[in-house]
């Protein structure tokens, strides 16, 4: 006998999981988030672990050792080209100084004439801001440390995370296909194995998106003759990992950056070489390397966004977008859950079709005529 629930206690029992959801993710965020980090990467591992397994013959921990071990090699490289250039903008601070304080002043002499604001009101009112900036920078300097030993405590337990992971993975499977029933082991597996190959297609497409994007902003600035070019490329790659705030970003630290070095002569250049560089990457980068792998719908997408940020700030955007990919395989696999699987992929539809009212009326009346009702 089939027991059909009310469609409002269905979407209670909705609405209550997802509320318990978030509320373990905001309350376990020092866990879950390298931990989602580590899976990921472990799925991007695996590849490497296998062949060395299988190939070289060497012991899984051994394989997962030197695969995670590549893995924080080329992690450190990106640092070390970001810090090496970062040290040499450190040597144009005095310039940068001078830069801001000939602005002010033009900034104040535009205030006066305009505003009818005179300069001595101004300063007084900038001498006021920066002392209470001084009050608080004590607390300042102190987030600023934690926040830097947050982070090397996330990157070292994701890193442990990683080779556990990978160590442990048949374990980990087999306790997947354990919790449910036998008969549903087929669908587990599929599901495990749709999960491996759109995370792994996913982050492989974002690596080669981020290369073509810091190679082409490199080229450009290389072209326009701006001053730390590589760093200013290098930083709007990996900004753009970061769906439409990522590119915003880089535009601003690209344009302060150039305004320090160069003035605004070259500010208007750049502005617009990063929008066509965007433009590329979002109508043809995107779409071709990345997008053909996650097909998930712009909406979707943005919300996610927001809610990551809303949840784990800047992580959470960074992991959105997968976990929203992986949701989406094991929505369009489960029965029950096919229309949020729905939900979260792209819109296939002709856009010269019927009106998707109609069409939904059209299905039922001739679904109701087939069955003779």
């Amino acid at each position: 006998m089939i027991i059909t629930t009310p469609f409002y206690t269905r979407l209670a029992q909705i609405l209550i999981s997802i509320i318990c959801l978030v509320y373990i993710a905001i309350i376990g965020q020092t866990l879950l988030a390298p931990l989602i980090f580590a899976l990921l990467f472990s799925l991007l591992l695996l590849p490497s672990c296998v062949f060395l397994e299988h190939r070289l013959r060497l012991p899984r921990a051994l394989s997962s050792l030197f695969s995670l071990l590549a893995l924080i090699v080329a992690i450190a490289g990106v640092f070390f080209l970001l810090g090496s250039q970062l040290t040499a903008l450190a040597q144009d601070w005095p310039a940068f100084k001078q830069q801001v304080l000939d602005t002010t002043v033009d900034l104040q002499k535009w205030i006066e004439v305009t505003f009818h604001v005179d300069s001595e009101e101004q300063m007084n009112y900038i001498n006021d801001s920066a002392s209470k900036a001084v009050n608080t920078g004590t607390s300042i300097l102190g987030h600023t440390i934690l926040s830097v030993s947050s982070v090397l405590l996330f990157l070292v337990f994701t890193f442990l995370y990683t080779f556990f992971i990978l160590l442990h993975r048949r374990l980990l499977l087999r306790f997947l296909v354990s919790v449910f029933d036998q008969e549903h082991s087929i669908v587990v597996y599929d599901i495990v194995n749709q999960i491996q190959y759109i995370v792994k297609k996913y982050i492989f497409g974002l690596f080669l998106q981020m290369l073509l994007v810091t190679g082409l902003t490199c080229i450009a600035f290389w072209v326009l003759g701006v001053k730390y070019g590589f760093l200013l490329g290098l930083i709007t790659g990996i900004l753009n990992l970061i769906p439409y705030i990522g590119i915003l970003t880089a535009l601003i630290l690209s344009s302060l950056i150039t305004f320090a070095t160069a003035g605004t002569s070259q500010l208007f250049f750049v502005a617009i070489a990063i929008v066509v560089i965007h433009l590329i990457d979002s109508n043809y980068i995107m779409p071709k390397i990345v997008g053909s792998k996650v097909k998930i719908n712009t909406l979707v997408a943005l919300i996610g966004l927001v809610l990551g940020e809303m949840i784990w700030g800047i992580t959470g955007m960074f992991l959105s977008i997968p976990i929203i990919a992986i949701f989406k395989v094991i929505f369009d696999r489960v029965n029950g859950l096919n229309p949020w699987g729905m939900l979260l992929g792209e819109d296939d539809s002709d856009p010269k079709s019927k009106p998707a009212i109609r069409e939904v009326v059209e299905d039922e009346h001739n679904r109701g005529r087939d069955t003779g009702m």
